[in-house]
C-alpha cells in the first residue's frame, strides 16, 4: 500500500519537533508517542535510492555502512539540509506514530511542526513544503522557545515575562514570553552537535586519534560536566578510534578535567548568547525573570552542571524543565489540542 492511500484510512493530528538530533511526535489525544534520532539510511542499487532504515535502526549503522550505503542526517542547525531524505523520515515517523497504536489513518492530519526562531522565510517554506509532501492536510509552524516554554508549563499567557533556554543537537533558542508572544528571540547554531565536534576535535588535536559522531556522543552522554568536578583531574574515560598516524585502531584515556575543557568553547557560545538576550530584555521583564529565573530544555540542559554554570554566569536561579528533552513536542502538542494556545501558532 502506497503512503498516500495509507493516509486515506485513517488519521490523527500531530505536533513534531523535528530536530537535528531527535525527531519526537506527540499525537492528538495520545500524547508523545514516537522519539527517535533524525537518521535515514539511503542504500543506492542500480542508481536508484532507497530508504533502507529510519530513525533508530539507522543510527546504528551510522560510520559502518559499506560504500553503497549512506547515513544521513537530513537536518543541521535546526533546519532541513536534504528535503528528499527529511519528506521519507516524516512519512516514516508519521506511520511508525499511529502504528505504534494499532491506528490506521483517516485523512490526511494536520500538522504542528516547531521551528527555530532564528530560522527565514526560505527555511520556514521548506519545512512546510516537506509535511505537505508527506500527507499533511495543514501545517502550522511553531517558535521551538514558545513551544519548549508551553511544554514547561511556564505562563507564558499571562502578563509575566518568562525566560526559556532551549539547547537542541543544532542550535540554541532562547526566547522571553510574556502575554501569550515572544517579545525577544535569540538563535544561536550552536547545541548538542557542537559539542559532540568539540569532543573529536580535541580527541584528534591532542591524542592523535579519530573518533566517529556516536562515540563522542557517547562521551558526552556519560562523562560531559559544564564545569570540573574535584579531583577530576585523575578520573579516566576510555575512548576507542583510529590512531592518525600509524592507523591502526587504538584506545586511549582522557581525563574528565579534558572533556570540561573540550566542551568549553560550544558552553561559551550558549553562554553569550543567554547574555546578550538579557542586555536588551525590557526593564519590566527583567524585572519578571529575577524572581522566576530561568528554564532549561532540551537535550543539552542534562548536560552535568551547565544550570550550576549559567546561574553562576548571569546571577539568576536557574533550573531544569521535568521533561527537558520532550518539551518542545509536547509545548506543540498542547497548542495543538488547546484553543488557548492557537494565537502562538502560525501559517505560511
Amino acid at each position: 500500500m502506497s503512503f498516500m492511500s495509507f493516509l486515506s484510512v485513517g488519521s490523527a493530528d500531530l505536533a513534531i519537533d523535528l530536530g537535528t538530533a531527535n525527531t519526537v511526535v506527540y499525537l492528538r489525544g495520545h500524547g508523545i508517542v514516537l522519539a527517535e534520532p533524525s537518521v535515514v539510511t539511503m542504500e543506492t542499487v542500480d542508481g536508484r535510492r532507497r530508504v533502507r532504515a529510519v530513525g533508530d535502526d539507522a543510527k546504528l549503522m551510522m560510520g559502518k555502512t559499506p560504500v553503497n550505503v549512506q547515513t544521513i542526517r537530513p537536518l543541521r542547525n535546526g533546519v532541513i539540509a536534504d528535503l528528499d531524505v527529511a519528506e521519507q523520515m516524516i512519512k516514516h515517523f508519521i506511520r511508525k506514530a499511529h502504528a505504534n497504536l494499532g491506528g490506521r489513518l483517516r485523512g490526511n492530519p494536520e500538522i504542528v511542526l516547531c521551528v527555530p526562531s532564528g530560522s527565514t522565510q526560505v527555511e520556514r517554506r521548506a519545512i512546510r513544503e516537506v509535511a505537505s509532501n508527506a500527507g499533511a492536510r495543514k501545517v502550522w509552524l511553531i517558535a521551538e522557545p514558545m513551544a519548549a516554554a508551553i511544554g514547561a508549563d511556564m505562563p507564558v499567557t499571562q502578563p509575566v515575562g518568562s525566560m526559556v533556554v532551549d539547547i537542541g543537537g543544532g542550535s540554541t533558542e532562547v526566547g522571553i514570553i510574556s502575554v501569550g508572544g515572544l517579545s525577544m528571540s535569540m538563535s544561536a547554531r550552536v547545541g548538542g552537535d557542537r559539542m559532540d565536534e568539540a569532543i573529536t576535535s580535541y580527541v584528534r588535536r591532542y591524542h592523535d586519534l579519530l573518533i566517529g559522531e556516536a562515540t563522542a556522543e557517547r562521551i558526552k552522554k556519560e562523562f560531559g560536566r559544564a564545569l570540573p568536578e574535584e579531583g577530576s583531574a585523575a578520573t579516566p574515560i576510555l575512548i576507542k578510534g583510529r590512531h592518525i598516524i600509524r592507523g591502526v585502531p587504538t584506545e586511549i584515556t582522557i581525563t574528565q578535567a579534558e572533556l570540561c575543557e573540550a566542551l568549553s568553547e560550544p558552553i561559551t557560545l550558549i553562554l553569550e548568547a543567554v547574555r546578550k538576550a538579557l542586555e536588551i530584555t525590557a526593564p519590566e521583564i527583567a524585572a519578571d525573570i529575577i524572581d522566576g529565573g530561568i528554564i532549561m530544555t532540551g537535550g543539552g540542559a542534562l548536560l552535568s552542571q551547565i544550570d550550576v554554570l549559567l546561574s553562576r554566569e548571569t546571577g539568576l536561579p536557574v533550573s531544569i524543565a521535568e521533561d527537558p528533552l520532550n518539551c518542545v513536542a509536547l509545548g506543540a502538542g498542547r497548542a495543538l489540542e488547546d484553543a488557548g494556545y492557537r494565537g502562538v501558532l502560525h501559517v505560511m
